[in-house]
């Protein structure tokens, strides 16, 4: 029969088989119970700062940098709440993060107890799915669920807020299900009829622009590389959007600010 583990422990297993090695957070009653169970886990490294705020912004450098998701830990109530500007900003960015939140008892939720918030009404705009686990025997699952959301299709934050009697109660842990890869090259190969079709639809064009944007800073140097060959072959002016200055050198001449003779303007 499988051990029975408790709710922090399900966390971290979870984290260990998402291949979580860092984790960004600042402690407070309401999550300690996974904050005591740390100590069992050393290949996470846990970061501390001085404000959630903080914790929020480090995982989305993390993230940003490393390719992977950020996973941030906060307690409930302002915990929560001082995260939302980071969560806001990873939303608006496209940043892949996990922020796990704890939250009062179950039997407390909506009596104003202390330091509680309506943390998954609050985050609900600035996260791309979060969910409030009542249920010890669907955590495994959420949270597996929870780095699928935040990595598929569009990348962006998502939040977790578990209530401090589920991270005591203990249910049988369930390992991740075998997902097909949803960002994958197969997934993005276009037929060659399809590419003839937007050749000609570019050849249309009276005043084409290229408008490359932070999808190609976050897909890696060989996104960039290709995007200068594409400028290069076919000439067109090409600007960006605030998250994708970096892709093409701005000093270029085929950058929009420098190829007024592009369009013969």
């Amino acid at each position: 029969m499988p051990k029975l583990l408790t709710g922090a422990e399900i966390v971290f297993k979870c984290l260990e088989d998402q291949k979580v090695n860092h984790i960004f957070g600042y402690p407070g009653g309401a999550v300690l119970p996974i904050y005591d169970e740390l100590k069992n886990h050393p290949t996470i490294k846990h970061i501390l700062v001085r404000h959630e705020q903080g914790a929020g912004h480090a995982a989305e450098g993390y993230a940003r940098s490393s390719g992977k998701p950020g996973v941030v830990l906060v307690t409930s109530g302002p915990g929560a709440t001082n995260v939302v500007t980071a969560l806001t900003d990873a939303y608006m960015d496209s940043v892949p993060m996990v922020c796990i939140s704890g939250q009062v008892p179950t039997h407390l939720i909506g009596t104003d107890a202390f330091q509680e918030c309506d943390t998954t009404g609050i985050t609900r705009p600035c996260t791309k799915h979060n969910w409030l686990v009542k249920d010890i025997n669907e955590l495994s699952d959420v949270i597996h669920e929870a780095f699928k959301v935040a990595t598929t299709g569009r990348p962006g934050p998502v939040l977790v807020d578990i209530p401090k009697d589920i991270q005591f109660a203990k249910a049988k842990y369930k390992k991740p299900k075998k997902q097909k890869k949803l960002n994958g090259k197969s997934h993005n190969k276009f037929s060659a009829n399809e590419i003839d079709q937007l050749i000609n639809l570019i050849n249309k064009a009276k005043k084409p622009i290229i408008y490359s944007g932070g999808g190609v800073i976050n897909s890696g140097p060989k996104a960039s590389e290709a995007l200068r060959k594409f400028v290069e072959y076919t000439g067109f002016p090409i600007t960006s959007t605030l998250q994708g200055l970096g892709a093409y050198p701005g000093d270029d001449n085929q950058f929009f600010r420098n190829a007024r003779n592009a369009w013969n303007i």
